[in-house]
């Protein structure tokens, strides 16, 4: 996959092997994520994904590897050191976890408030800033079970943008949306790249989305346990000279029914 070079990347993982008790879920892999890029970890269900995001947003520590932040080992950093770094860190989760007893600006202004000095009145500013950016402004008092599907995925990621994060990591963020509402989410998140200069991580097999969206990625293999491919999601399918890689990237169509075609 090439050399890593930790000074001009704003991620970059050595030698990653995860595992759960004595089974392996991934090993050996190496992959860096550039400054301003979306980045895809790519692959069908059960290759380990998710269980490489966990380990690369601190909730997994890895067997073997390692993982540098703007050069820094973050799992060869002290517990105190580790916080600090995550706060750098915005996650949307696939269910968006946001808290069902709070409303959506309660939900945003809640990691301001734990991790910030500032005052209520320099919240509710910010809390306003963020959920315009995500276009949910006139749903700031509404409760998360009144939401739709993609507005609770918008009110994630407002409430990821809280800390103003370096990084953005989303895990499968069109799961369980149409296609006119995953299309949205799409053209969002390439807006909070160009507009913000965050970097994303996105975990996901939605091809259309990681057509549209992102500019590099690996490819993980649940069979041989490690990444088999590594570039962008459009060269993959075009150009890949894996078998797997190739037919899982080239399929025609999906079964929610949005078009692959480009």
């Amino acid at each position: 996959m090439g050399p890593i070079n930790p000074a001009s990347d704003r991620l970059s993982v050595s030698g990653l092997t995860l595992a759960y008790g004595k089974r392996t879920v991934q090993r050996d892999l190496s992959f860096s994520v550039r400054h301003g890029s979306v980045f895809a970890i790519m692959g069908g269900s059960g290759c380990g994904k998710s269980t490489v995001l966990k380990s690369m947003i601190g909730l997994l520590r890895p067997t073997a590897g390692t993982i540098l932040i703007d050069g820094e080992d973050y799992w060869a950093a002290a517990e105190e050191r580790r916080a600090q770094i995550s706060r750098r860190f915005g996650i949307v989760f696939q269910s968006s976890a946001l808290w069902s007893s709070m409303t959506v600006a309660e939900n945003v202004a809640l990691p301001l408030q734990m991790f910030t000095p500032l005052s209520a009145d320099a919240i509710a500013v910010l809390v306003r800033l963020k959920l315009s950016l995500v276009g949910l402004r006139a749903a700031s008092g509404r409760m998360p079970a009144d939401l739709s599907g993609g507005m609770r995925k918008r009110a994630g990621i407002a409430r990821a943008l809280a800390l103003d994060p370096d990084i953005l990591f989303f895990d499968e963020p069109s799961a369980g949306l149409d296609p006119v509402t995953a299309k949205r989410l799409d053209d969002l998140i390439l807006e909070l790249r160009d507009g913000l200069g965050v970097t994303i991580v996105i975990v996901s097999h939605d091809l259309p989305s990681l057509f549209a969206t992102c500019d590099d990625g690996i490819f993980l293999d649940a069979d041989s346990g490690t990444a088999i491919a590594h570039g962008a999601p459009r060269t993959l399918r075009d150009g890949c000279d894996n078998p797997t890689v190739r037919a899982f990237m080239s399929r025609e169509r999906l079964q929610d029914g949005r078009s692959m075609e480009t």
